[in-house]
């Protein structure tokens, strides 16, 4: 062992009288292993000072990045002009070596392009394989719909082959094929008789190629002069023909325009991240259309800033579709500057609505990938959440058992209480209990509390039963204190992470700290603690329905001519005591029981206080 630590500081050693001879220039470096297997690629504006970080700053750097360290047994580095030529190459590099150490960009599944052939009178077809032999690809199309909708419009717009002939000029010329069924139904212009030249052709292309790139005002400006020139020389019947076209584009373009047509090829990046993963989502905008979305999932590998994979996400991006914006919109500041492209960070206007837009697409693949998890593996996805809920409640273990009290008490008196039982996120309906109150008068919920949880676990003590990991009180800092005092009484204070939740704000409570935890409320660990307590009052609403249907529960509402069981019922389950129905108003009351009814209860109790 002692060894090996010599010869670890002896590398660093080493390392850190190497770095001083390394250029403070834009590049990219690399880290090798003993096997002088690629680890680690990475980027830099100052080579020389990046490097030097991991050797220099050890304090500084987290535990995932110090076991890169130990890994290291070379260094290379390449250097480049600038910082947007380093982001490429560290791209390219990545994706040819895949380092176990740097983030790993996935897609969810793979997505169909648009293919134009690359041959004599092209083909168009989607397609989800890509071959590099010239030929030019458009997407990928997250959305099947969007890409369907794109190919039915060109369809429409104009009339291309579908066959897949060799239309070399020698065999048109040697009348090698004869036209179709598509030539006499006006879907092709028969190129294989040469009945179209390939000028005419290669237009219809070059304006198609136009609409899919989502420039399709400069297409129907064109389309526009054609036909005024054709109704010009009284050659109407054609004008209509292109009449029909631009009427096509433009009902096309209104169901995807999303904000100021103004707003012209422009890039929207956004990225949310959790621990782990972290999702980027990319939307193209053109003439204020959106004509492209994608997704993609980054698995992070060591502690990456969001900025860090921002910027990878971007660089990925704008190469796999080959961007040349004039303009990105990005959630906060990166640390490059991308040339002749604008960089906009916005905080209000259509611009905004943009990156929000973006924004939801990335939640929605993270929340889908989620869906498709606890389907296909659901003790990872419950792992996962287990997971976030330790870090959340910073307790020791995992919580694979977690139980839920809920107090109540019924007409201001009878309390009773309800235990719900959660087991790997799911509710363990099985082990669910009520409780009636034996030692407290009254409605008094600190001591109710605090009698249900000696009872609970006295008994599981008592029966050497499974202990819970996390126990959840429905209530603030007094409800917890109480059931603090019984767990002190057992020895297990400190034993099992206990919690507090007050309902107005979903404060989190922990024991001796008088300040709340305030989780973020579209958080997985909050919607559970959340789940548990509604869980925990719905049971303890049954609790209370069976006392009054087998009549343990006598009302004074049971006495007023024309109010029933089922009235009453419903009266004591919303206002909880007669008491508080006595202080509602009218309209509350109606809201429970409608009009006629209310207006009868009202009454009574108004006639009583006098």
């Amino acid at each position: 062992m002692q060894k090996c630590l010599n010869d670890l500081n002896k590398n660093i050693d080493q390392f850190k009288k190497a770095i001083r001879s390394f250029p403070e220039k834009p590049g990219i470096y690399q880290f090798f292993d003993k096997n002088q297997k690629i680890i680690y690629i990475g980027k830099a504006k100052n080579i020389k000072k990046r490097v030097s970080s991991y050797f220099y700053k050890e304090s500084s750097i987290s535990g995932k990045v110090k076991i890169l360290v130990k890994k290291i047994r070379d260094i290379k580095f390449i250097v480049v002009d600038t910082e947007i030529d380093a982001l490429l190459l560290e791209n390219n590099l990545i994706k040819k070596y895949k380092p176990r150490y740097n983030v790993l960009l996935k897609d969810d599944k793979t997505y169909p392009w648009i293919c134009i052939k690359n041959e004599d009178f092209p083909r168009i077809f989607s397609t989800r394989n890509l071959i590099h032999d010239g030929s030019d690809y458009f997407g990928p199309y997250a959305s099947g719909r969007m890409m369907k909708t794109v190919l039915e419009l060109i369809s429409q717009l104009y009339p291309i082959r579908n066959c897949k002939h060799k239309l070399s000029p020698q065999n048109i010329k040697s009348k090698k094929f004869k036209v179709c069924l598509e030539y006499h139904l006006d879907n092709c212009k028969g190129p294989c008789e040469g009945l179209q030249s390939k000028e005419d052709y290669d237009k219809s292309i070059n304006e198609i190629k136009e609409i899919i790139k989502g420039n399709i005002n400069s297409v129907k400006f064109q389309l526009k002069k054609f036909m005024f020139n054709y109704a010009k020389n009284y050659e109407f019947e054609k004008a209509q023909i292109v009449k029909e076209k631009v009427e096509l584009l433009e009902k096309y373009q209104s169901k995807s325009i999303v904000v100021n047509s103004k707003i012209n090829n422009v890039d929207v990046f956004s990225i949310i991240t959790n621990e782990d993963l972290s999702y980027s989502n990319f939307l193209k905008v053109i003439d204020g259309a959106v004509i492209q979305s994608h997704t993609i999932e980054i698995r992070r590998k060591l502690d990456e800033t969001p900025k860090e994979l921002l910027e990878i996400a971007i660089t990925e991006f704008r190469q796999r579709f080959k961007s040349n914006s004039e303009e990105i919109i990005i959630p906060f500041a990166i640390d490059y500057e991308l040339s002749d492209t604008k960089i906009t960070i916005p905080q209000r206007g259509d611009k905004k609505h943009l990156l929000d837009l973006s924004l939801r697409n990335a939640k929605y693949f993270k929340l889908n990938k989620e869906k498709q998890q606890s389907l296909v593996d659901p003790e990872r996805h419950s792992k996962r959440i287990l997971e976030q809920m330790r870090k959340d409640l910073r307790m020791k273990e995992l919580p694979h058992h977690i139980e839920c009290f809920d107090n109540s008490n019924i007409q201001g008196d009878y309390p009773v209480a309800a235990m719900v039982v959660f087991k790997n996120t799911k509710p363990a309906k099985s082990e669910y209990r009520h409780y009636n109150i034996k030692t407290v008068e009254g409605a008094n919920d600190f001591a109710s509390m605090e009698e249900v949880i000696f009872r609970r676990y006295h008994r599981l003590l008592k029966e050497e039963k499974e202990l819970p990991q996390l126990i959840v009180i429905d209530g603030g800092k007094g409800q917890l204190s109480s059931a603090l005092k019984s767990l002190e009484k057992l020895d297990l204070r400190g034993k099992i992470t206990i919690i507090g939740i007050a309902k107005k704000l979903e404060e989190i409570y922990f024991p001796d700290d008088s300040i709340p935890l305030y989780i973020d409320k579209k958080s997985e660990s909050l919607k559970i603690i959340q789940q548990l307590r509604d869980e925990a009052h719905r049971f303890g609403i049954t609790h209370f329905r069976k006392k009054i249907e087998k009549g343990t529960i006598k009302s004074v509402l049971t006495e007023i001519d024309g109010i029933g069981f089922s009235t009453t019922q419903k009266l004591l389950i919303k206002f909880r005591s007669v008491a508080n129905i006595k202080k509602a108003s009218l309209n509350e009351i109606e809201e429970v029981i409608g009009k006629a009814k209310a207006k009868i209860v009202f009454e009574f109790f108004v006639t009583e206080r006098l």
